[in-house]
């Protein structure tokens, strides 16, 4: 048996959602957890107070399934050909937000924000995603190993619930020490929760937001 890999192209959806005015405006990127849509990170975007004052784009994985729940969901990454997936969602990413900055009035901000699994792809999207960022925003999920050079972040805010059972303690204190190390210097919120975002997190997010707008 000998294994081969065909490209072919694949659609991917995303969605847009534009404040009022005529701009320009920055640009908030979202990435969705495991078994979520575009429409559950884009929820989670509308609710961090100021976002309404910036593009909000929610892109949706590439590899759908049908969730535990029995509803469509999609997935960001597989075991299998790993390396070959982050660099088919890293291009993907980039043309997506390459196409919105380009047909929208964009002002040369850009933020991306990442839940759970989706905080994975916040980060390759930063790095290394061919749009510079100005801060990334992580929740509820660990920083990939691979990224170098974490300073290219620029701006990071990193949050978890106290009780979440999916991000470790030990690995937000890991993810923490490495941005330090970095030399960056992390807004960092742990909130009384669990894995599901609280008001307490979106009171932080907004305010770190609101330093970047």
């Amino acid at each position: 048996m000998t294994e081969h890999h065909l490209e072919t192209a694949v659609s991917g959806r995303y969605l847009v959602e534009m404040p009022d005015g005529v701009g320009p405006f920055p640009l908030l990127t979202g990435f969705h957890g495991y078994g979520q849509t575009a429409e559950d990170e884009l929820e989670l975007l509308r609710n961090i107070p100021g976002s309404r004052q910036w593009i909000r784009l929610s892109i949706e994985a590439l590899h759908p399934f049908i969730n535990a729940r029995g509803q469509p969901g999609a997935s960001w990454m597989t075991r299998r050909d790993r390396d070959r997936r982050i660099a088919e969602n890293v291009r993907y990413v980039d043309a997506v937000i390459g196409k919105v900055m380009a047909g929208y009035p964009f002002d040369g901000r850009l933020v991306l924000h990442g839940f759970s699994q989706g905080v994975g792809m916040a980060c390759r999207a930063a790095l290394p995603g061919r749009h510079p960022v100005t801060g990334v925003m992580l929740l509820g999920g660990d920083i990939p190993p691979e990224p170098a050079d974490l300073a290219r972040l620029r701006a990071v805010h990193i949050g978890r619930g106290d009780h979440d059972h999916l991000y470790a303690q030990k690995c937000f204190e890991a993810d923490t020490v490495r941005l330090q190390a970095a030399g960056l210097d992390p807004t960092v919120t742990l909130f009384r929760g669990g894995h599901v975002p609280t008001g307490e997190y979106f009171e932080a997010a907004g305010m770190f937001l609101a330093k970047l707008g």
